[in-house]
């Protein structure tokens, strides 16, 4: 699939087939690595948060990596690496889309 246009990707931590991927905590490994990458640069003790552009979470009881469009735009190598990361270890990557308002 491509993700050219993507502005926002959720990377699921389930594979292909429906399986959970191991290890547990993959979700935050991962974006301990790309923590240097963020607005700015990397910064003294930035290892020690999250990229604003790749960030790990919970959603439905899933480990998930929401992957912002901002990473590609500042860094195109460290996208294809998560991406690559994804494709590598066949998880569920999906676009993220942006739902109306509910109507009262």
């Amino acid at each position: 699939m491509d993700f050219e246009n993507s502005k926002e990707l959720f990377i699921q931590g389930v594979t292909l087939d429906g399986k959970t991927f191991r290890p547990s905590d993959w979700a935050e490994r991962l974006a301990g690595v790309m923590s240097r990458f963020r607005p700015g640069g990397p910064q003294p003790g930035c290892h020690l948060g999250y990229s604003p552009w790749c960030i790990p979470t919970t959603m439905s009881g899933i480990k998930c990596v929401v992957l912002r469009s901002a990473l590609r735009e500042h860094e195109p190598m460290a996208w294809d690496f998560v991406l690559n990361f994804a494709r590598d270890n066949h998880l569920q990557v999906v676009e993220a889309c942006l739902l109306p308002d509910e109507q009262k």
